[in-house]
């Protein structure tokens, strides 16, 4: 199986199903400890923690950077040394493969 972190994301324009609950766990397996499924199943959630506003905002330019050259957004949360990030596949309401490998990706940051 090729690691999530060297896929490319496909496009997605809706007209498929989210991933099963079984498949998320199963990918959610190699992804970092913190992150963790909502409640809902709809999204992929991570919280990171940094020493200073210059630091956050190196990371949020970095995975902006992955974000854009993916084609595939996440929903962030930022202040002075904290950064929420949430991945959804909002065409399907609910979680692709997409989410996954660009979270494998912030992963490496």
């Amino acid at each position: 199986m090729k690691e999530l972190s060297a896929k490319k994301c496909l496009p997605c324009e809706g007209g498929v199903p989210p991933l099963s609950l079984a498949k998320t766990k199963l990918l959610l397996k190699q992804l970092h400890k913190d992150w963790k499924i909502a409640k809902d199943a709809k999204s992929l959630k991570r919280s990171l923690k940094f020493k200073d506003f210059y630091r956050t905002m190196s990371f949020v330019n970095a995975l902006a950077h992955i974000a854009n050259t993916e084609d595939h957004h996440p929903d962030l949360g930022v202040g002075y040394n904290y950064c929420h990030v949430t991945f959804s596949t909002h065409a399907i309401g609910g979680l692709s493969e997409n989410d996954f490998i660009c979270a494998a990706k912030l992963d490496r940051l």
